[in-house]
């Protein structure tokens, strides 16, 4: 029986609560694929963060007619970061491409991405040259990725999001991943091997509403700079030594005018005031760095689950995940 020797491309796909998108994006990706089929055979690996609609019943009849979609639902909501993790994991291609269900990322763009691939890059990721929403969410996004850079022990993309190719070989280190809170652009990027990035705009959902608020995004940002640096916890040293530089200055001030000048400094109530809340305010701030590493290193500690897989299809039972 001749061997099929077409590499094996795997489409990562996290969900959540996008049963108006699900059909679309396969679609989308079918369409995009055909005029590759000689080169390149594909699945389709769901992971369904427990959708409370009828996302799951969609991605069911996907999966009867197509045995090349996987889908891994969860038995709870484990985070964005954990389903991407788990997607990589349970992949079985020879290289991953990650895609967001609401098809802000253009798969259209995936052929471009595989020949970067066949080039020999190991990591391809896509930089947002523009993005389709507000103004300030816009401005904020820009602000982390230029704040976690510079805080980053290791250099990260700027504008670089989750639409990526990783090689085999990536994933492969990506198992040995154990982290309690992963972030994947910085883990990815920290590996070294060949990347390169392509720039490109990124487009308007599709259907439904974003699942990522405000808040979700500053736990992810903060996720970012807590996981691959430790200046925050070294600014408290820095400023703590500046502050106490400041007072000892001051006291000389303080001396020198009242011994040499003569100078009968009133007493500032105010100015004692600003000195007591300031350091108070300091001290909680640097408290609460601490108090984010330290919760870490408990949920580390603990050692739960990556993630919880209550149904699979067209998959084997998965072995348990290292983190």
């Amino acid at each position: 029986m001749p061997t099929d020797d077409r590499k094996l491309i795997s489409f990562a796909v996290p969900v959540f609560n996008e049963e108006g998108n699900v059909r679309r994006l396969y679609d989308t990706v079918q369409g995009v694929m055909a005029p590759h089929a000689s080169r390149y055979r594909w699945e389709y690996v769901f992971t369904d963060n427990h959708s409370t609609d009828r996302t799951f019943e969609l991605l069911t009849e996907l999966a009867a007619a197509d045995k090349a979609v996987r889908v891994l639902r969860f038995s709870r909501n484990f985070g964005y970061q954990r389903s991407i993790l788990t997607g990589y994991l349970h992949a079985h291609g020879d290289a991953v491409v990650q895609l967001d269900c609401d098809l802000q990322d253009p798969p259209d763009l995936v052929p471009q991405m595989l020949a970067h691939w066949q080039a020999g890059h190991q990591v391809v990721f896509g930089v947002r040259r523009h993005r389709k929403e507000g103004f300030v969410i816009t401005a904020l996004r820009k602000v982390f990725y230029r704040l976690i850079n510079l805080l980053s022990e290791q250099p990260l993309p700027l504008d670089a999001g989750d639409f990526r190719l990783v090689d085999r070989r990536v994933v492969e280190e990506l198992r040995k991943l154990d982290d309690a809170t992963p972030y994947l652009r910085g883990a990815i990027a920290t590996l070294g091997f060949n990347q390169i990035g392509f720039t490109y705009d990124r487009q308007a959902r599709q259907a439904g509403e974003s699942k990522f608020r405000l808040k979700d995004l500053i736990r992810l940002g903060l996720d970012g700079i807590l996981n691959h640096s430790v200046v925050p916890l070294q600014l408290a040293t820095y400023v703590g030594a500046a502050a106490f530089v400041l007072a000892v200055v001051l006291a000389v001030v303080y001396a020198v005018g009242h011994l040499l000048v003569g100078q009968d400094w009133p007493a500032g109530f105010t100015t004692l005031a600003v000195l007591v809340l300031g350091s108070t305010g300091l001290n909680a701030l640097f408290f609460g760095v601490m108090g984010e590493y330290v919760g870490r290193i408990y949920k580390q500690v603990k050692r739960g689950p990556l993630t919880v897989i209550e149904y699979t299809i067209n998959t084997a039972p998965p072995a348990p995940p290292t983190a």
